[in-house]
């Protein structure tokens, strides 16, 4: 991102004029690249005058808000043109996306049903919308001028969009050549700085995800500023498709979805012991750190998430129920169970910090239409754990979580992570003091560890400001996994106390941290990362006994009981089928290790191991193998 600064004397040469003014005469080449700036923290338009002197951060392609923005003004384009095709068509939502089948989407009710065949003629209407180089204009009315105009244009989910906003609301509108759009901004300068455009889905979604609702059509798309830049991520694309952990988990028979229970996983028996592997995993490093493993009930009373604030502030998103005429709550997350397993004794500061750490289920009221596989389900396993410290242990507390958390991604193979600082949100409880300390301590154990970081405005919890953690799989996408939370709330909330060396009672810091954050995702994530061939300490199936024929049948279960006794996962085809179709079926499977036996095998009392990818096998004895298996295992070994 380039950053310059406008002092006092440039300033007043181009006062009244604009960011696009200033970085044409000043910085002609980045302007050639600029598709808006930041100011004072604020994106603007390169259209927008400049305020006063200061601090400007050019947003280009290349810089991940640039990206969000053109992909944004990509989603505008898209309505424009079909709203060229299709005029009776109707607008609810076009945002962004960081992932997904597409860079952006338009939520749209149209009679007409758009199928992949449209797709070139809508393409063909986006190119000239480019061509045109149509300037994209923002102007600003006031709500109810607003609710008027789109009124009259008809667009209902436009006004049900304002009629949410309170009166005194700016509103702000853009247009480009005869279509204009309720937004906020910013946007790229123009149409003709959009690019090429590949149109790469269409689902239907019910607006507001309620099936009371009409059925809207989701048109995806991605867009790039060059042909060669779309072709290489398309190509990613096609590999991203290979690798869907949605298409590999009933491949390798590791869960299922079923219409009894949208969003709510099923883990078959290979799943589950892939979800307890990850499990055991977590757990033994906690350990190792100094944690204490807690269980928590899933269903608490809705008094207590009144009292922490989940009733006001995430209600939407939470199951309610009613046993003997009392409310309950099916918990959304763990820390209010964390903060009754605190309060249930007395604590004093010789048991800080107390690192409380568990592995609970919870279940989130998610909109169907977001709903992706094992990415975006209704229920999950959290890796969560809530630290209880005291102030002056909190910075300490927090680098040891980002250390541990590092430790843990690299230990899966994922080495490229981008962290950022995720600051108070505007729905959000506590007085800016404890906000402003919890930020800072954040920052300061940040730069102890000399982890680089950027800033999410308003992106924290409701509780807190967070550390979040984004990990690079081999596709280079980006998954927001781990977070370190540090609130000052819920102590308050809850009074929480512990004695001091003084003798008086004092309130303790609680830490949320999440390492893997939803274990469900993380697998998924993990599927797609290694498309399915997992490392061995992690296989559900981590050696396929084969025979020639049913002669080596005893022996083969032999080499079985060996393999079980010495804690291998294996598993064997003792079928009729030849041994080249076995072979298929085992690569099929993406297991790492086949043992193959035949009558010289039986008789000398070997087997002959082929791995994954490989095409020769080695002759060795059993226990040969199972020291090279112990070994690898221990090793922990996740190389992609």
């Amino acid at each position: 991102m380039a950053e310059i600064y406008i002092g006092e004397e440039d300033y007043r040469s181009f006062e009244d004029k604009t960011f696009g003014d200033y970085l044409e005469q000043r910085y002609p080449e980045l302007y050639a690249k600029a598709l808006a700036v930041k100011f004072a923290s604020e994106k603007k338009d390169l259209s927008a005058r400049i305020p006063g002197p200061g601090k400007i951060e050019v947003l280009t392609f290349e810089t991940e808000e640039g990206r969000e923005i053109f992909w944004h003004s990509s989603a505008h384009i898209l309505a424009q043109a079909i709203k060229r095709l299709y005029p009776d068509a109707k607008f609810d939502d076009g945002p962004a996306l960081k992932h997904g089948p597409g860079h952006f989407f338009y939520d749209i009710y149209l009679e007409h049903k758009i199928s992949e065949d449209d797709f070139p003629r809508i393409e063909e209407e986006i190119a000239k919308i480019v061509k045109e180089d149509l300037p994209l204009k923002r102007r600003t009315m006031s709500r109810q001028e607003a609710l008027a105009y789109f009124q009259q244009k008809g667009e209902i989910f436009k006004v049900d969009i304002l009629k949410r906003l309170s009166d005194n609301t700016e509103i702000s509108l853009y247009r480009q050549g005869e279509f204009e759009d309720l937004c906020r901004g910013p946007h790229i300068p123009s149409t003709g700085k959009a690019g090429v455009f590949k149109l790469t889905a269409v689902s239907g979604a019910y607006w507001k995800g309620d099936a009371a609702n009409p059925m809207l059509q989701r048109v995806y798309g991605v867009s790039f500023p060059t042909q060669e830049e779309l072709e290489k991520y398309l190509a990613k694309l096609e590999e991203a498709r290979k690798r869907d952990h949605r298409k590999l988990g009933q491949e390798l028979k590791l869960f299922l979805f079923v219409e009894e229970g949208p969003g709510f996983p099923f883990y078959l028996p290979r799943g589950t012991v892939l979800f307890n592997t990850l499990c055991e995993y977590i757990r033994e490093e906690c350990v190792k750190r100094g944690y204490v493993e807690i269980r928590t009930p899933i269903m608490l009373s809705q008094d207590l998430w009144v009292r922490s604030g989940h009733y006001e502030n995430y209600r939407e998103h939470m199951y309610f129920s009613e046993v003997e005429k009392k409310g309950f709550a099916i918990k959304p997350m763990n820390c209010p169970g964390s903060i009754l397993v605190y309060q249930s004794e007395l604590r004093s500061y010789r048991d800080l910090p107390l690192r409380q750490a568990e592995l609970g289920l919870v279940h989130r009221h998610e909109l169907s239409g977001v709903l992706h596989g094992l990415f975006r389900v209704r229920s999950f396993t959290q890796d969560d754990a809530h630290i209880y410290c005291t102030y002056e242990q909190l910075e300490g507390e927090i680098e040891k979580a980002i250390s541990f958390t590092k430790e843990v991604y690299e230990r899966f193979g994922f080495k490229n992570i981008l962290v950022y600082l995720a600051t108070r949100p505007e729905k959000s409880m506590g007085s800016e003091e404890a906000w402003q300390k919890a930020t800072q301590a954040l920052i300061k154990a940040l730069a102890k560890t000399g982890t680089a970081y950027q800033v999410k405005e308003g992106e924290g919890a409701f509780y807190g400001p967070k550390i979040e953690f984004n990990i690079e799989d081999a596709l280079e996408r980006h998954w927001q996994c781990g977070t370190i939370q540090v609130d000052f709330n819920l102590p308050e909330r809850f009074a929480l106390e512990y004695i001091g060396p003084d003798g008086k009672k004092h309130q303790p810091v609680m830490i949320h941290r999440a390492i893997l954050g939803s274990l469900e995702r993380f697998m998924a994530i993990l599927l797609e990362h290694y498309n399915g061939k997992l490392p061995l300490w992690l296989s559900p199936v981590q050696v396929k006994i084969l025979t020639i024929s049913q002669e080596q049948l005893v022996y083969a279960q032999e080499v079985l009981q060996e393999l079980r006794k010495a804690e291998i996962r294996c598993e064997l085809d003792d079928s009729n089928e030849k041994i080249s179709y076995k072979i298929r079926q085992w690569n099929a499977e993406k297991i790492n290790y086949a043992v193959i036996i035949g009558r010289k095998e039986a008789a000398e009392k070997l087997i002959s191991v082929r791995s994954r990818g490989h095409q020769e096998t080695e002759t060795m004895p059993l226990e040969q193998f199972l020291e090279k298996l112990r070994a690898e295992i221990a090793q922990k070994n996740c190389v992609n």
